[in-house]
């Protein structure tokens, strides 16, 4: 590397920093706060101040940036969506609130669509709620949601992806059309969808009760997400939240769920600049990242390397990278475990399911598009 500090602060705890060609993922550490939000942080360090009280200015300031009812900060959108669970079950009764995860003589049900099942769900299970399946496989229908809510429905969720829609799947417009009329709310992980602007917050506005936004993605740290919804939806999660148990003295589930002040000041910050920012220049400047990294691959016989079209999200472009291991000598697995070994290290992956090699622009830093884009080149020739 050409910064001879980089990485030096890891290297006097005898940790090895990588390369991060993967993107925004929780395991290599989320995100990098942009300055906007380091200069708020450090603004919000130089006092203190009550949590209810910030909490309540920021979830404003932030709602009225995107356009819904009203917005609470969390320890990140799996927090979120662990509080949202705890409100649709115990709500604003205090002795609830405490019984949880325990939930008996509560409504406990939250109901999702087979096909929706996916790795984050898990997060609305922590307050004591019961994921129950409706539909099938193969896909699902008005009736199946019809039938599925019961007695001990407390919440239908909602999984959007609107980079790669499923045909199958019944669509939120029904969800909530159905759920609503059975006076059933609606929740939304939503986590990723911020781009184009009108994603920000718009199952909030076509009638969620609830959606979860994961800040890392704005530029703000990795360890902050926000609630959105209705005023008493995130009335109700901010007395299961850290803050509740404290000033309210009321110990709920979400006392481990702490979120500092300056992470609260970082996330209005972030949320500000995304709001107002030149995002034709921003795409294009991930673009030309996306670029850099294909230029060494391109020509090199058995590599095939498209750049990805989607601007939709958090992470645009990337790169596909397939290998033919008859041509190269080495599999797209292979190449990643080199990768990795190599110095300094450099995270990509092979996501389950698919043959090719993700390159992302989300987490290189400046320069390391270059570095990226040679090192594979250097394997594969």
């Amino acid at each position: 590397m050409a910064d001879t500090k980089w990485g030096e602060i890891y290297k006097e705890l005898g940790a090895k920093p990588i390369i991060n060609a993967i993107g925004s993922v929780t395991m290599l550490g989320g995100s990098t706060p942009i300055e906007e939000v380091k200069e708020a942080m450090d603004q919000a360090d130089q006092a203190y101040i009550p949590l209810m009280e910030l909490e309540e200015r920021a979830g404003k300031a932030i709602a009225d940036m995107v356009d819904v009812p009203a917005v609470y900060v969390t320890s990140g959108a799996g927090s979120a969506l662990a509080l949202a669970s705890a409100a649709l079950m115990a709500g604003d009764d205090d002795k609830r609130i405490e019984q949880l995860p325990d939930t008996t003589g509560m409504k406990n049900q939250i109901l999702i669509q087979t096909r929706q099942r996916y790795w984050y769900d898990r997060c609305l299970e922590v307050a004591g709620a019961k994921l129950v399946n409706f539909g099938t496989e193969d896909g699902t229908t008005r009736e199946d949601l019809e039938q599925a809510i019961g007695p001990d429905t407390a919440a239908v969720h909602y999984y959007a992806v609107e980079q790669s829609p499923d045909v199958k799947i019944l669509p939120l417009e029904d969800i909530i059309e159905i759920a609503h009329g059975k006076g059933v709310p609606v929740t939304v992980d939503a986590a990723g969808q911020i781009y184009p602007l009108e994603l920000f917050g718009k199952y909030v506005r076509m009638g969620a009760d609830f959606q979860c936004i994961a800040a890392k993605y704005l530029g703000a740290t990795q360890s902050v997400g926000l609630a959105l919804g209705t005023e008493e939806m995130i009335r109700k999660i901010s007395k299961q939240s850290f803050i509740g148990y404290e000033g309210r003295r009321v110990r709920g589930i979400g006392r481990p769920h702490k979120v500092d002040r300056q992470e609260i000041v970082g996330a209005v910050a972030a949320v500000r600049h995304w709001m107002t920012t030149n995002h034709e220049e921003r795409l294009a400047s991930i673009e030309v990242i996306c670029q850099t990294m294909m230029g060494p691959l391109k020509g090199i016989p058995g590599v095939d390397v498209v750049m990805m079209d989607n601007i939709i999200g958090h992470q645009p472009f990337g790169l596909q990278v397939r290998i033919d291991a008859s041509v190269t000598g080495l599999t797209a697995q292979e190449v990643v475990v080199k990768l990795k070994e190599g110095d300094p290290p450099i995270w990509t992956r092979v996501r389950e399911g698919e043959d090719f090699i993700i390159l992302h622009a989300f987490g290189l830093s400046k320069g390391e598009d270059k570095i990226v884009g040679e090192r594979i080149a250097e394997l594969l020739r």
